[in-house]
């Protein structure tokens, strides 16, 4: 069983910066494709940013990229999540989730991962 534990969540003003992170548990994190999600009240967990076993390949969604950055460290089994330029909009809970098998893929939805952080709270005030 991995467990996951994002950080770094927080208030920040439009247009400021956070970097989230994600430790896992295990050190088969590095056979992981790793992925960030996000929930805000009202409205369906959405995928945002993507990122294979080895960070050589990541994938965004349209509303963040140029934005955000998601990059890992193996070595201390950590994926994190840049976001700069952020607008009120990206106010929402943030969690990181890992795809087991075929780690060579992102993974764009929910199903497609087995295990889930808790999730960090983000929001951006105007």
């Amino acid at each position: 069983q991995v467990q996951l534990v994002e950080s770094g969540g927080g208030l920040v003003q439009a247009g400021g910066s956070l970097r989230l992170s994600c430790a896992a548990s295990e050190r088969t994190f590095s056979s992981y494709a790793m992925g960030w999600f996000r929930q805000a009240p009202g409205k369906e967990r959405e995928f945002v940013a993507g990122i294979n076993w080895s960070g050589g390949s990541t994938y965004y969604a349209d509303f963040v990229k140029g934005r955000f950055t998601i990059s890992r460290d193996n070595a201390k089994n950590t994926v994190y999540l840049q976001m700069n330029s952020l607008k009120p909009e990206d106010t929402a809970v943030y969690a990181c989730a890992a795809a087991v098998g075929r780690g060579w893929q992102i993974r764009t939805n929910v199903p497609e991962y087995h295990y889930w952080g808790q999730g960090t709270q983000v929001t951006v005030s105007s």
